[in-house]
């Protein structure tokens, strides 16, 4: 929203006193005295009108590793949720940069930005996800290229997007996946008659999951971080 606009919507003043103030350097924005009428302000931006503070929101940006046995959501009557494992002070207006299943666990991403979460999830940016993958028979042969190639899901009725498949051990793979369709990986896994047993994701993107994170832990993301998402 431009400045002149929001100090209109956020103050008793009309058009013409909001372009007056701003002229007149009475209006700052993150501690700076702003003059630019056109100067556009987000929701996480402190702004003050002589003096007094009209928004000030914190932006949290938040990596936690997720245990199994949480859901993907930030509420369940039934089943606890990823946001109990946040201290209450965090948990208001957060939401999930890509879920994973009850199941699975490694690198889940929380914020209260739309545009920032939307950047990393929208189908179209193709942003790849890593995953650790354990199965239970060992992994056949020519499974790295039928990952490659794509694998049918009909209850979608779409091919999937090339996949990235390397080989750990027999029973043991890295799988890098570039969209976040319902028990994808699980799905591609059975197309080769095989089964998951354990998933963990371990990047998003050029977010890497932690290390020193145990599970149930987080920490807010870095400077470098957030740029790289």
């Amino acid at each position: 929203m431009r400045l002149d606009r929001f100090i209109c919507k956020h103050s008793a003043y009309g058009h013409q006193q909001a372009k007056r103030l701003v002229a007149s350097g009475r209006v700052a924005v993150n501690g700076e005295t702003v003059t630019d009428l056109r100067a556009q302000i987000d929701r996480f931006m402190c702004v003050e009108l002589n003096g007094q503070r009209l928004q000030q929101q914190q932006a949290h940006y938040l990596m936690l590793n997720k245990p199994a046995g949480y859901l993907s959501a930030t509420s369940d009557p039934q089943h606890s949720t990823v946001l109990e494992l946040l201290p209450p002070e965090l948990r208001t207006d957060l939401h999930l940069a890509g879920r994973l299943d009850r199941a699975t666990t490694g690198l889940l991403l929380l914020t209260n930005d739309g545009v920032w979460s939307r950047r990393i999830t929208a189908p179209e940016q193709k942003i790849p996800k890593l995953y650790h993958v354990t199965t239970a028979e060992p992994i056949h042969p020519e499974a790295e290229a039928c990952f490659a190639a794509g694998v049918w899901l009909a209850r979608e009725g779409v091919t999937t997007s090339p996949a990235r498949l390397e080989r750990i051990s027999a029973c043991e793979a890295h799988l890098t996946i570039y969209e976040g369709r319902h028990h994808q990986v699980k799905r591609m896994f059975a197309a080769v008659n095989n089964q998951v047993v354990l998933l963990h994701r371990e990047a998003m993107g050029s977010i890497r999951l932690d290390p020193a994170l145990a599970a149930g832990q987080y920490r807010p993301l870095t400077a470098t971080e957030l740029k790289q998402g």
